[in-house]
């Protein structure tokens, strides 16, 4: 190691951290090219959701206005909760191959592994919004709010995607192999579905009505609903929308980074 590297991870390791988690960034996305199959399977599936939905399916009780109006807000926060597998695969996987007892042999920060991950991940994730977005406009939808309400709606959108982000490493950490992702995935669908994506709490059964507003993936649609001027939004859920990934974050980011140091010696 030379003597520059040393003297910069001493005095300045939040820099080094940084670098070293841009390095593995763009190791996640130098993946994209060789496997766009996956890629493009991901950004198509909330696609196909949205269309079953809105056309096959239907739905839309309790709703009052255009069905399409409240179903993309709850489309786009639903897919944020979605597609946490390639992630979590990518984590097992480097742990069982030694890929990471490598990268700790060499100068480089012990968090950049799971947070160039992660980086990867939400840019994929703004990439799929961006998709959704164009497929909504497309079919009829608009967002109302104007652009400072829109750009909000599309923070918090991108803030709960990287608080499941880090459960679902922390989820993936436990399982410990790639071959187990697939069933610590299947827990992500209860959050999905167990929603306010598709219906308004009220046209539920009442205690189904109460679980489904405690959800935090509901308070992230009925804030992101608010901001685009659609049906179904209330403006005090926005700050809700905000304190419920912050305190996911909170709890499975020092779990996961913890969970990772003790796999990884």
């Amino acid at each position: 190691m030379s003597t520059s590297t040393v003297m910069n991870t001493v005095t300045n390791p939040a820099t080094y951290a940084l670098t070293d988690s841009w390095t593995m960034t763009r190791r996640e996305l130098a993946r994209w090219a060789r496997q766009p199959v996956a890629v493009v399977v991901n950004l198509v599936f909330p696609v196909m959701l949205l269309l079953m939905f809105g056309y096959l399916v239907g739905g839309g009780r309790g709703v009052s206005g255009a069905y399409l109006d409240y179903l993309v807000p709850g489309m786009l926060a639903l897919t944020m909760a979605f597609g946490l597998e390639g992630t979590m695969v990518a984590v097992t996987r480097d742990l069982e191959k030694g890929v990471v007892d490598r990268f700790r042999s060499l100068p480089m920060a012990n968090s950049a592994v799971l947070v160039g991950r992660s980086a990867a991940d939400m840019i994929q994730s703004a990439l799929g919004l961006t998709v959704l977005i164009a497929v909504g406009y497309a079919l009829g939808w608009r967002a109302q709010g104007g652009a400072g309400a829109f750009l909000g709606a599309v923070g918090l959108l991108l803030l709960f995607r990287f608080a499941m982000l880090w459960i679902g490493i922390f989820l993936a950490l436990v399982a410990g192999k790639p071959e187990l992702v697939q069933a610590v995935q299947i827990l992500v669908w209860p959050v999905g579905f167990l929603s306010n994506a598709f219906a308004t709490p009220e046209a539920m059964p009442g205690w189904l009505g109460t679980v489904v507003q405690w959800n935090p993936l509901s308070q992230t649609a009925t804030a992101v609903r608010d901001l685009f001027g659609g049906p179904g939004g209330e403006p005090g859920h926005v700050w809700a929308a905000v304190a419920w990934p912050l305190a996911l974050l909170a709890l499975f980011f020092p779990l996961a980074v913890r969970r990772f140091g003790r796999l990884s010696r």
